[in-house]
């Protein structure tokens, strides 16, 4: 896990209540429940109006979601690094990565924050998914993916969101 970049500096009290392979649930100052999560990259991979996206058994939501390849950055690894490792992995691809944006999943209670990229010149890649890892690719339009997150008939990550809202810009669609 990475130090926090920023510490707060009013916090006189960390007291640890787990810490778990990529989580750790603190209580600052007797009050602030927070999550320190790994950071995680995402990948947007376009071609015309579809994206590319996986779908995989969330157990956290209880559903199967679509989403853009995306995993959590190694110790130690640079986000690029992992951004290509991540896109190899999922759906086998390599190219040049271009950074888009980064953002936090959700400050009021995690720390947890996700680099998007977008990848250009897609070419096979050698790569092995994680073995706890069932992942189907699934290219999607872009117009069609937007209105079934609307509809809440397709489930999916925030970061899968935004990199949607890309696309549907680049094509001068409002959704």
């Amino acid at each position: 896990m990475r130090p926090r970049a920023f510490p707060y500096t009013l916090i006189s009290v960390r007291n640890e209540i787990y810490d778990g392979r990529i989580v750790r649930l603190v209580i600052l100052d007797g009050k602030w429940e927070v999550v320190e999560h790994a950071s995680a990259v995402a990948v947007l991979i376009t071609d015309g109006a579809k994206v590319l996206g996986v779908r995989q058994e969330r157990v956290a939501v209880g559903r199967t979601t679509w989403e853009i390849p995306a995993g959590l950055i190694d110790p130690g690894e640079d986000p690029a690094t992992a951004a290509a490792r991540e896109v190899a992995e999922e759906v086998q691809l390599g190219g040049r990565l271009e950074f888009v944006t980064r953002f936090y999943v959700s400050p009021g209670f995690t720390d947890e924050e996700v680099f998007l990229y977008e990848l250009h010149e897609a070419s096979p890649a050698d790569g092995t998914p994680d073995p706890d890892e069932r992942l189907t690719p699934e290219w999607l339009d872009a117009r069609e993916a937007w209105r079934a997150v609307q509809a809440g008939t397709l489930a999916t990550s925030g970061v899968t969101v935004v990199a949607l809202q890309r696309v549907l810009s680049r094509l001068g669609a409002n959704g």
